[in-house]
């Protein structure tokens, strides 16, 4: 059986230099569930939505994040922080190994226009692999309602979807179904981790290769250790949920080319939805 722990930290986090608070949290946890592998946090958590705080990678933030990993042996995905590059403001999460290597840096490819100003998309999907477990992909909050980032990394084999989230608005509910249709339409585990407090509602989910809600926690603070099983996905993605759809074998059988958006991007009816901008921002 090829099984691995997870832990998401839904914590209660007020904007400023969380770091230090995220990092006794890993320290915590790992006592506290010594048979968990890997600990997720919400998305932009470490100094909340500000990027004027934001920092190079490699940068101290990134530095205190991979010591943490190395003491306590874990696998860490600590939510996102602003980074800069290249003259340029990326929403940006670490995914770094016990030895507290930076083994990929996601930048997430949808920032959440017209709010997220001010923040450069990403143009690079990430997934990694565990040796003896299985591929991870990572995307960030907004890219889940773009069905295509998720789709793209299953087709590259993810297993798991570690996604870190900051949601404080009233569609988390909406949330909640996409990241169990993500789950369903690819069958993988989708981990959908927010933060909780003066960031975010809380409200976290882990959904299975089914659409099945694994755990969906309440608005505050919540630790969610959860064990992935990648046997399971692998028997549904091979007979089906309950020996029903095969979607991943449907879409890659079916008639129907969707290789190339760049016809469909440049339809004179998106063209005709107008600018992007804030709702009763002048043009």
């Amino acid at each position: 059986m090829t099984k691995f722990a997870i832990a998401g930290l839904q914590l209660e986090l007020n904007a400023g230099d969380n770091v230090e608070a995220i990092c006794h949290e890993i320290r915590v946890l790992k006592t506290r569930f010594p048979w968990v592998q890997m600990a997720i946090f919400g998305e932009l958590g470490a100094f909340g939505p500000n990027p004027r705080l934001a920092q190079e990678m490699p940068g101290p933030a990134e530095a205190a994040f991979a010591a943490v990993a190395r003491e306590t042996g874990l696998w860490l995905i600590p939510g996102s922080l602003y980074e800069t590059l290249n003259d340029a403001v990326y929403n940006t999460t670490p995914v770094i190994n016990p030895r507290g290597e930076i083994v990929a840096r996601y930048r997430k490819m949808f920032p959440f226009l017209p709010y997220e100003k001010g923040v450069a998309p990403g143009t690079e999907f990430v997934t990694f692999d565990i040796d003896g477990v299985g591929r991870f992909g990572v995307s960030i909050c907004y890219d889940m309602h773009f069905p295509e980032t998720t789709r793209a990394m299953a087709c590259a084999g993810a297993e798991v979807i570690l996604h870190p989230t900051l949601t404080n608005t009233i569609d988390r509910d909406a949330e909640l179904a996409i990241a169990r249709a993500n789950a369903a339409m690819n069958q993988l585990y989708f981990v959908d981790i927010n933060c909780a407090g003066r960031l975010g509602y809380g409200r976290s989910i882990i959904a299975g290769p089914g659409g099945e809600v694994i755990h969906q926690a309440g608005p505050g603070r919540e630790i969610i250790p959860a064990e992935l099983d990648f046997d399971y996905v692998r028997r549904v993605r091979e007979r089906g949920w309950q020996g029903l759809g095969q979607q991943l074998k449907s879409f890659r059988d079916g008639a129907l080319a969707l290789e190339d958006y760049g016809s469909y991007k440049d339809s004179e009816f998106l063209k005709s939805l107008g600018a992007l901008k804030t709702p009763g921002e002048e043009e």
